[in-house]
């Protein structure tokens, strides 16, 4: 009898250190970029490239510089930030303890920007480039200045990375095409536990948020992805595979755990072993 009952619990544990594994070996082993590119063999055709287009709440930075320092000044917005202990602002014009910098132009609802001398100017749905171009010849048509240069920058655009990646948060954008890969080596790359088959893009289109899957597993599902460039305001989540996903419990022992199943086992194993010792 009691060997016909060891011979039992002896059993049980077996079993579940067999449920273990199979539990274990669950894990996605698709973790690896790119499966079906091959080195010197693959070529993958990329969606056509687009750049970041301005809307109604981007902020920008617009300087106008040419050979007369002076009469540029009536285009940059001026702004002056005070060193700490450094005294009052004189009206006068005494800037010591000061540093001046640029201010930007915050896009109204109707895409437009009220710019110095030339008044408001329409900027919706332009990139940084056109827009320099706009203002340039505007300048030049109505002989305000010769032979200007203007830079534009994005002030406050950004991207948000969200769920299994190193540095989860929100990065600006510093030029005009930044693709779904830079917004994951900016937060870090996914975490081991982050779905490569299913990563999320979450985008604002013509008041209706949209959800796009992106398949970081293959390069021709990546690659031709309409969110394979990001825009503004782009969110980008990566779930959390099954392996995660059963490490997500109250206290981290319940029966869908790794740990549950191993110290169950070792416990049927350990008595099997002491109580007919």
């Amino acid at each position: 009898m009691k060997a016909t009952f060891r011979s039992l619990l002896l059993q049980a544990a077996g079993l579940l250190w067999a449920v273990w594994g199979l539990v274990a070996c669950s894990t996605p082993a698709r973790i690896t970029y790119f499966q079906d590119l091959r080195p010197g063999e693959s070529e993958q055709q990329v969606v056509a490239a687009t750049e970041i287009k301005v809307r109604p709440g981007d902020k920008l930075s617009i300087i106008v510089n040419s050979r007369d320092p002076q009469l540029t000044q009536l285009f940059n917005l001026p702004y002056v930030t005070k060193q700490l202990g450094q005294g009052n602002l004189i009206a006068s014009g005494n800037m010591e303890g000061y540093s001046q910098g640029v201010s930007g132009y915050t896009v109204d609802e109707q895409g437009m920007i009220d710019f110095p001398v030339l008044g408001k100017i329409e900027l919706a749905g332009k990139n940084r480039e056109e827009i320099a171009a706009f203002i340039k010849e505007e300048l030049l048509a109505k002989n305000l200045v010769k032979d200007p240069v203007v830079t534009v920058e994005y002030m406050n655009l950004c991207i948000s990375v969200l769920g299994e990646v190193a540095s989860p948060g929100r990065y600006s954008i510093d030029r005009d095409k930044v693709t779904l890969l830079d917004a994951i080596s900016m937060a870090g790359d996914l975490t081991i536990y982050g779905k490569r088959e299913k990563v999320l893009v979450l985008r604002e289109e013509n008041g209706v948020q949209r959800v796009y899957g992106v398949n970081l597993c293959s390069a021709e599902h990546l690659y031709t992805s309409p969110v394979y460039y990001l825009r503004q305001n782009d969110v980008v989540y990566v779930e959390p595979n099954n392996v995660r996903a059963r490490q997500a419990t109250v206290n981290g022992n319940n029966v869908r755990s790794t740990s549950f199943w191993i110290s169950l086992a070792s416990l049927l194993t350990t008595i099997a072993v002491l109580v007919f010792k």
